[in-house]
């Protein structure tokens, strides 16, 4: 494809970044910080860290202010960021048992061990404007905070606090769910597959996809588990557990190997669990794993950074979508959310939005070439539609002369 420069050159793409500037600035409000961006729009700064691969809510901050509250132009910032950016090491697995939880709930039972913890959620809120919020101060923010804190007790919390048991881990030990399919099973063995180093090539391990869905667009990912669960599919899910909290990072001592914590970071976790029945033929496989043709759950993963629980869900439907359609047990496979490389080729917001914006780039090129491929069978039609007149008239003034002389 070939592109011509825009005229005006450099002068005229410097001046556009001034008006940017400028219609940034001209309502001459007090200059947003950054970290006011980070402590009260944290669900856009959690997202625009997901998206663009990176967990650092002050460079999500920042990239916000640049973008003007353009979560996308936000992500592709980071992602452009850490491209820059030596990678000095890799951290260790964790479990996310280990996640120190500020909110826990399970749609699949009432009572879970531990209990179910709402923590800070808009779930149970009405939907209206709060417009006590455009006269709020500093002082009223103080008074809220010393409220609240006035209520906690931090002497009679336990010392493990926030630490619970996984919902999902009480199914596997009641045997309703099922274990991966085997080639899952052999993945998870294998080293991790870096989609910021390699290709993706087709198909591709368990590894590869949840890390493609954990960078993708939120909405792209609602909208494909959205369109499995309304009949484009066959996963109609259910809730097993979803927590988000605080997960500690470890890396190993440089001299002893040894894990050491480094840090920790605010993530959520959701694990979605739909039914399926399989085959006598196919249980005669795994006799030990389920009883042949006895009804078990499969499971589907999510895992995001900060507290974005719509695409942490919607993840774990891919997931599972994505499982049930490699296995080919389902009548809906071949549905859009069931099809691998479409959704992970589909979902990423930055490739997305850069391959569109690129039709803003001058096109003049290719543009005249489809104008003189146009022209020409315009042209050409135009001829044959006159040649056709031609011998439609010269066909009746010869029937005519016919009629005439016989008459």
């Amino acid at each position: 494809m070939s592109y011509v420069a825009v005229k005006g050159g450099t002068e005229a793409v410097l001046n556009a970044e001034k008006l940017v500037e400028y219609f940034r600035c001209r309502g001459e409000s007090e200059p947003i910080t950054t970290q006011q961006i980070q402590d009260q729009l944290r669900m856009a700064v959690d997202r625009a860290m997901g998206e663009g691969a990176i967990y650092a809510p002050e460079l999500a901050a920042l990239a916000l202010k640049q973008s003007e509250g353009d979560s996308l132009e936000a992500s592709f910032l980071l992602r452009a960021f850490c491209s820059t950016v030596p990678r000095i090491d890799y951290s260790l697995p964790v479990e996310g048992v280990r996640m120190r939880v500020i909110r826990r709930v399970s749609a699949s039972f009432k009572d879970i061990p531990g209990g179910q913890i709402l923590g800070p959620t808009r779930d149970y809120n009405l939907r209206l404007l709060n417009t006590l919020l455009r006269t709020e101060t500093r002082e009223s923010i103080r008074r809220l905070l010393e409220e609240i804190e006035a209520e906690i007790n931090e002497d009679e919390l336990p010392e493990n606090e926030g630490i619970f048991p996984r919902v999902i881990d009480d199914m596997r030990a009641r045997g309703i769910l099922a274990e991966p399919p085997q080639t899952e099973l052999d993945e998870a063995t294998a080293e991790p597959y870096d989609i910021t180093r390699k290709s993706l090539i087709f198909p591709i391990p368990r590894s590869a996809r949840l890390q493609g869905l954990a960078r993708s667009d939120m909405g792209s990912l609602l909208t494909l588990a959205y369109s499995s669960v309304r009949g484009y599919g066959d996963i109609h899910p259910v809730l097993g557990e979803l927590r988000s909290g605080y997960l500690p990072v470890e890396v190993a001592h440089p001299l002893t190997g040894e894990p050491v914590e480094i840090g920790e970071i605010l993530a959520t976790e959701c694990e979605m669990v739909s039914y399926v029945l399989e085959s006598e033929d196919e249980n005669e496989q795994q006799p030990d794993v389920i009883e042949a043709g006895k009804p078990h759950f499969g499971l589907g993963y999510g895992f995001v950074f900060g507290q974005c629980e719509v695409k942490a869900m919607s993840m774990a439907m891919l997931d599972r979508a994505i499982t049930v359609g490699k296995e080919q047990k389902a009548q809906g496979q071949l549905a859009p959310a069931a099809n691998e490389e479409f959704v992970l080729l589909h979902s990423d917001g930055i490739e997305a939005s850069g391959f569109t914006a690129h039709f803003k780039l001058p096109h003049y090129v290719t543009f005249q070439s489809d104008l003189k491929v146009l022209e020409r069978a315009q042209d050409f039609q135009a001829a044959k539609y006159a040649e056709t007149q031609a011998q439609r008239t010269q066909a009746t003034e010869t029937l005519r002369a016919q009629n005439e002389s016989q008459a």
